[in-house]
């Protein structure tokens, strides 16, 4: 069901908005958590570092759909807002085809290049061959990650965040049935894991594409409706590329670090594997948290209705910080338990290096939390120099320091630090940047902020 932004007490809306967000991409992060316990719980830890190990070349993929994604949402929120709902379809329906292109053009290239990919962030040998089949279908899989992303994105700028959270629970409750399956009962190791995902994923964004256009056809205009627009197009990749940008740096930094971290053996790898996956959900929970305060800060801007937009600041912050309290706690307290769910045999070395990794940046989940909320704003206001800026330093930061402090006395435990201050600093950077915006009609930077409504 469509839900407007723009109505209602700021922080009622945008908590009733933004928690099932939260509960959809625990649901997504669920994907990969199977596929890792899986991998080691029925395979061997090896299969655990393999997966692992494609895991950050995947995110070089998501990256592109992630900012198909909110490139599409927060357009159509600034439509929606604005009530402009015969350019509302012409900016999905163009995105549709931009994303088709697009993802076809990242298939050639990961097929041909996934060795070199995978060889570039230094994949020991043992675990080369089993990194390389999940990758293979993985990059299979991409047009339903594509779409997906452009369904879920489309859903949350019409206000519904509960229709991502159902087909997500469905389908990440079937993916763990399927992936046990695969591995356990017709023993097909790795490939049985990626499979199962693309099975998984796959039958949901066929679910979810039905039903936006479904949904569609409720919302009545007149005329005929363009399905591609090139005007359209350039305002969507405004907000798109910068997002891609910064995801695909983000994972260019994360293959640096995997490198490093790759040096230390196959231990530590896997013991890096299990505890990014719990941070990984941790992070994309609150950067999904962003997005949706994106929604709600795009369609109060259409609709120009500024003062909304500073009360949702204070309420986002207060939605991050209530979740982060238990996570924080569990991380801290239950972290052994946690990292033990993705070993065959939960000690020595790897669990280590889980435990070292939890320990240091969970207790910064605060810190991030508050960047991703000033973030979120800056992007669905258009803002997107300065949210690079904050995401840059904050990515140099922690690649820089990885590669120097690994090189310490301190060894790989130098490499976690790099997370906490790279949060840090570009969290100071991001509340600065949403505290010199001047929200106003009389405001010449407020203006050109506003979505103008000049003829498609």
């Amino acid at each position: 069901m469509n839900k407007d932004l723009t109505v209602g007490k700021p922080s009622t809306v945008l908590w009733k908005f933004c928690l099932p967000l939260f509960g959809s991409i625990i649901f997504q992060q669920l994907y990969n958590i199977a596929d890792s316990f899986v991998a080691g719980k029925f395979i061997s830890n090896d299969a655990l570092a393999a997966v692992g190990n494609s895991y950050e070349i995947t995110l070089i993929f998501i990256a592109f759909a992630f900012g198909c994604n909110i490139g599409c949402s927060v357009i159509v929120s600034q439509l929606f807002g604005a009530k402009q709902y015969k350019d509302l379809k012409t900016a999905v329906y163009t995105t549709l085809i931009a994303s088709g292109v697009l993802c076809g053009g990242l298939m050639l290239v990961g097929f041909f290049c996934c060795d070199s990919l995978l060889e570039l962030i230094n994949t020991p040998e043992n675990i080369f061959a089993d990194s390389k089949l999940y990758l293979d279908i993985y990059i299979l899989g991409l047009p339903f990650i594509f779409y997906y992303n452009v369904s879920t994105g489309i859903f949350s700028a019409l206000g519904d965040s509960k229709t991502p959270f159902i087909f997500l629970a469905c389908s990440s409750i079937s993916n763990i049935a399927v992936d046990i399956l695969f591995v356990a009962g017709f023993h097909m190791g790795v490939s049985g894991v990626a499979w199962a995902t693309f099975l998984c994923q796959g039958i949901s964004c066929l679910l979810a594409v039905l039903v936006i256009f479904k949904r569609f056809n409720k919302i009545e205009t007149h005329g005929e409706i363009p399905v591609f627009s090139w005007t359209l197009l350039g305002r969507i990749s405004a907000v798109a590329i910068p997002s891609i940008l910064q995801q695909s740096f983000i994972s260019v930094g994360n293959i640096i670090i995997q490198s490093v971290i790759n040096g230390f053996g196959s231990a530590v790898i896997a013991g890096y594997s299990a505890s990014i996956k719990l941070n990984n959900m941790v992070i994309t929970s609150l950067t999904t948290l962003g997005n949706g305060i994106s929604n709600y800060t795009a369609q109060n801007l259409g609709a120009e209705k500024y003062d909304r937009i500073k009360e949702g600041f204070g309420a986002g912050l207060r939605l991050v910080w209530m979740i982060c309290i238990p996570l924080v706690a569990l991380y801290l307290l239950a972290g052994e338990t946690l990292v033990g769910i993705f070993m065959e045999n939960p000690t020595g070395e790897a669990m280590d290096t889980g435990l070292m990794f939890l320990r240091i940046v969970s207790p910064f989940y605060f810190i991030v939390s508050t960047k991703l909320v000033s973030d979120g704003i800056l992007r669905g206001a258009g803002l997107m120099k300065d949210f690079m800026i904050a995401t840059f330093t904050d990515l140099i930061l922690r690649v820089a320091l990885a590669i120097i402090l690994a090189k310490t006395a301190l060894g790989a435990t130098g490499i976690w630090i790099s997370w906490p201050i790279g949060w840090s600093v570009a969290m100071v950077m991001s509340v600065i940047f949403y505290k010199r915006i001047h929200w106003g009609k009389d405001n010449d930077r407020a203006l050109d902020l506003k979505y103008a409504n000049d003829a498609v």
